[in-house]
């Protein structure tokens, strides 16, 4: 059973390596500064006993009212001790096991930021 926030081997791979293709021009015209993690997200990663998390950049390309829109996206994975994702694939199309995770947890700022911030 899929977690809150999970997503798929195949839409992972698609957002993070449309990250890599874009992303010497991407940062050029977006104005993505930060993500807004749910804690809940993280303990759930943590929970599958991981030592540390990864986290890596993607991006999904998807319409909103008929406009080609590109949201950024942070995509985490449990870590090991031996600093391995702890997810596997033997076939690189799915999970080997329904207890991997990819979890999603994007909400990019602008859209969720805190106006406020010294940071932003």
């Amino acid at each position: 059973m899929a977690k809150k926030n999970t997503i798929s081997l195949k839409t992972a791979k698609k957002w993070t390596k449309r990250w890599r293709k874009m992303e010497g021009t991407y940062n050029a015209h977006r104005d993505c500064r930060a993500f807004n993690i749910p804690l809940e997200d993280l303990k759930e990663v943590i929970a599958e006993g991981a030592v540390t998390v990864r986290a890596y950049l993607g991006v999904h390309k998807h319409k909103i009212e008929e406009e080609t829109v590109f949201e950024e996206k942070l995509i985490i994975v449990g870590v090991d001790a031996e600093g391995k994702d702890m997810i596997s694939s033997k076939d690189g199309k799915n999970l080997d096991s329904e207890s991997d995770f990819i979890y999603d947890l994007t909400t990019p700022c602008p859209e969720k930021c805190d106006a406020e911030s010294p940071l932003n």
